[in-house]
């Protein structure tokens, strides 16, 4: 790729272009002066604005962006669980299916950024066909400029070299002002063209600049789109078959935990049975040994029913004895009525009599 201009090459068929035009040109004339190559530097000018506000708007943040969020994607799926009190209570949740979880929400976030990431590289490929076009446009117009200028020094180097130094041997041959002043306006003539031809060098030296800006962005643009391509051919597949082999792990991990689970399980409840079987077997054992009725039981039996015949003889003597003292009492009171009965009768009598 050639990223420059050349300068000085014409073909034939051009330079005889040039020369045709050379001869058109009235340096006599102000009004064709100003507007020599005018057209031209408006077109180069146009061109010009229209190529660097492409260059100034290629803003290639936003692809950047979108590959750091595809990056951020990426590591946040492989990140470790939380660890501390939220971590604790995460341990009873199913491991694969959290990560199946994770996987899922990646994967949609991963699919925009992958579309977004599809219609920028189409954007690019168009840019890279438009600057394409604008640097053949650029070249015409080099070229066009380039034909102004050499068939402008043509007239230049004529009108310097024979029709103005004629104009001055005449007007010193003649001695008139008309034929100095024909001479001198044709020199001041030759003074602005001379300018205008530096100005158009100078327009023409923007479009000799334009043309490896013009590569540059293009190279840009190609370089981002070739990225973008590597991404959605080789990164997004080669993560997809990274997450599908975690995730197999993943589902031997959980087969391997379920196993010692269950191993563990067994374990705990032989160890547990054994035990029970222990306590009991020793529980039988000594049932087993003892008698019907424990000697301890028998001792405290007799020496309550002993306590209890004690007492029983105690108050039944009890009761005899105050059976006794109320057959006296009962004695004391019969005879004290009957006295009482007789007072009773003898002091009615009396009073009778």
């Amino acid at each position: 790729m050639n990223d420059g201009l050349e300068v000085t090459e014409f073909t034939t068929e051009e330079e005889r272009q040039i020369a045709e035009f050379a001869q058109k040109v009235d340096l006599t004339n102000p009004t064709a002066i100003l507007q020599y190559g005018s057209g031209a530097q408006k077109k180069m000018a146009d061109f010009s604005e229209s190529a660097l506000d492409k260059v100034r708007t290629k803003d290639m943040g936003e692809v950047g962006g979108l590959l750091t969020d595809l990056t951020v994607e990426l590591r946040g799926f492989g990140e470790p669980d939380a660890k501390g009190l939220k971590g604790l209570f995460k341990k009873g949740e199913n491991k694969v299916s959290a990560m199946k979880a994770k996987y899922a929400k990646a994967e949609v976030n991963v699919n925009k950024i992958a579309e977004a990431l599809e219609s920028h590289q189409v954007v690019l490929m168009k840019d890279v066909a438009t600057l394409d076009k604008l640097y053949d446009l650029n070249k015409q117009y080099f070229k066009e400029l380039s034909m102004y200028i050499a068939a402008g020094k043509q007239k230049l180097d004529y009108t310097l070299s024979v029709e103005l130094p004629a104009l001055q041997q005449k007007a010193q041959q003649s001695g008139l002002p008309e034929d100095a002043q024909a001479a001198n306006d044709l020199a001041n003539m030759c003074n602005r063209f001379e300018k205008k031809l530096h100005d158009l060098e100078l327009t023409r030296t923007i479009s000799i600049q334009m043309a490896p800006q013009l590569r540059l962005v293009q190279g840009n643009d190609t370089e981002m789109s070739e990225k973008i391509q590597s991404t959605l051919v080789n990164t997004l597949p080669l993560w997809k078959s990274q997450m599908m082999i975690a995730l197999g792990v993943a589902h031997s991990q959980e087969a391997a935990e379920a196993q010692r689970t269950v191993s563990d399980a067994t374990n705990e409840l032989l160890r547990r049975n054994a035990d029970s079987l222990k306590m009991a077997t020793i529980e039988t054992a000594k049932e087993s040994e003892r008698g019907i009725v424990d000697m301890e039981t028998l001792k405290h039996t007799n020496e309550s029913l002993i306590s209890t015949i004690d007492e029983v003889i105690r108050i039944q003597d009890e009761g005899h004895q105050k059976r006794l003292e109320a057959e006296t009492e009962l004695v004391r009171l019969e005879d004290e009525l009957k006295t009482k009965l007789l007072d009773i009768r003898q002091t009615a009598g009396q009073e009778e009599q």
